[in-house]
């Protein structure tokens, strides 16, 4: 893939988007920790799982079920620091590998993900909403 080659939306894209991300996740110097303490080992099924959370975000492949606020609440440690880190990333690997228009689509659906978790953790709007997601759209 070269520069301007961009992966089309799929099952497959979606994995390599999923395993490119959480392998720079796993060795962020903060995201990592807090990520290696929740899965101790069990890293392979979890990717599973991502993969098909985020085929049925953006793809509405219906393959995934569970409680992602539960699960996430339950995690301790959290800061603001590690929900700006992790929509960088998100950025930096969407923006990568997709054409600007479904990068922002994925943008878009996981900051509302990060939006609601943040609510949950502190119970307040986090620094990294602008205009573009506040309404769930993609905006120009």
């Amino acid at each position: 893939m070269t520069e301007t080659e961009f992966l089309e939306p799929s099952t497959e894209s979606m994995t390599v988007l999923v395993h490119s991300f959480y392998a720079d996740v796993r060795a962020h110097p903060l995201l990592g920790p807090v990520f290696e303490s929740a899965l101790q080992g069990r890293w392979d099924a979890h990717l599973a799982r991502l993969v098909d959370f985020w085929c049925t975000v953006v793809l509405g492949a219906r393959s995934f079920k569970g409680d992602v606020f539960g699960k996430h609440m339950a995690l301790t440690g959290i800061t603001p620091a590690h929900f700006a880190a992790w929509v960088a990333l998100w950025q930096q690997h969407t923006s990568r590998l997709f054409a600007p228009a479904f990068a922002q689509e994925l943008q878009v659906a996981a900051h509302g993900i990060a939006r609601n978790l943040f609510r949950g953790y502190f119970g307040a709007e986090p620094a990294f909403v602008d205009a573009r997601d506040r309404d769930g759209a993609p905006h120009p």
